[in-house]
């Protein structure tokens, strides 16, 4: 049977030194200095993805568009959605709402500059939109994005919202409404395993990746996943000093990610953050029920 549910495929589009588990040994003042392997990597994505005629969304970080203009137009000639991933990759809920508000508006004319196409998407770095930052919902809202895919409702040491609504749906805001497409989870027993992408993907036996995201299509849910370009490079830099943890999270399965990409473009229908939305309005049941504003997130 040909899978019917179009799910969201995403790539958060940032250099492998950029990361949050690089943050206290890589300081953002010497990116610069760093050998740059992020165009290489994201086309390499974009041939992956044009070789299945699979569309999706580049959450892009404002840097990489200032500096690498025509990677964002060659993906916006492809066919995908650009969105802003932030400007410097600052956790969210280390920032004021100041401080938040002023990355936000620089990231978004970075890579509206660059591309010539409106940003109305937004992912956190590390999905940073938790429990502490609910207030950046708000802003989002005033700075003209009408899509959210922050919330990762699971348990872990840098994000999470235990408990928080799992589908596709819209939130209220004091600014307004704003679409909530949460990172995908599997319920097993009192576990909510997080099963979306990135790490857990090249974690995972793929097999039970396969498994759990299908389970999730045959509920009638769409899912999003999501991987970093420099996932798919095996060969990249080794960074110094960072914890034992922090390198077996970046570092683990990097040589299997690519093929395993291609098994999973084949295995399931994928399309932009917007085509998702667009084609879950018209699906009865489909969009979880309107929540009662962030104070149910907060709970």
């Amino acid at each position: 049977m040909q899978p019917t549910v179009l799910n969201a495929f995403t790539v958060d589009v940032e250099d492998y030194f950029q990361v949050s588990s690089f943050e206290r040994v890589v300081v953002r003042s010497q990116w610069g200095e760093f050998e740059s392997r992020v165009v290489a990597n994201t086309q390499r994505l974009l041939d992956l993805l044009g070789s299945r005629g699979v569309r999706g969304t580049f959450f892009i970080l404002g840097w990489v568009a200032d500096r690498f203009p025509q990677l964002l137009r060659d993906i916006h000639a492809a066919g995908h959605e650009l969105a802003c991933h932030s400007y410097w990759h600052r956790l969210v809920y280390d920032q004021t709402a100041d401080e938040f508000r002023s990355d936000l508006r620089r990231a978004k004319q970075a890579i509206e500059d660059a591309a010539g196409c409106p940003v109305t998407a937004y992912r956190a770095p590390s999905f940073s939109i938790t429990r502490r930052s609910l207030w950046a919902l708000e802003i989002l809202v005033e700075e003209g994005f009408t899509l959210d895919s922050s919330v990762f409702p699971t348990r872990h040491d840098r994000y999470g919202i235990p408990g928080a609504e799992a589908r596709l749906h819209r939130l209220q805001t004091p600014a307004g409404p704003i679409w909530e497409f949460p990172l995908a989870i599997r319920s097993l027993g009192p576990w909510q395993l997080p099963v979306s992408g990135g790490g857990y993907f090249r974690l995972y036996p793929f097999a039970w990746t396969r498994w759990s995201l299908a389970g999730l299509n045959h509920m009638g849910r769409p899912f999003s996943f999501y991987v970093h370009p420099w996932e798919v490079d095996p060969q990249q830099p080794r960074i110094a000093g960072a914890s034992r943890l922090s390198r077996f999270r970046h570092y683990v399965n990097l040589g299997t990610t690519e093929s395993k990409l291609d098994r999973l473009l084949a295995s399931f229908r994928f399309g932009t953050m917007a085509e998702v939305l667009a084609e879950q309005a018209h699906v009865p049941d489909a969009i979880a029920p309107e929540r009662a504003g962030m104070a149910a997130l907060a709970q």
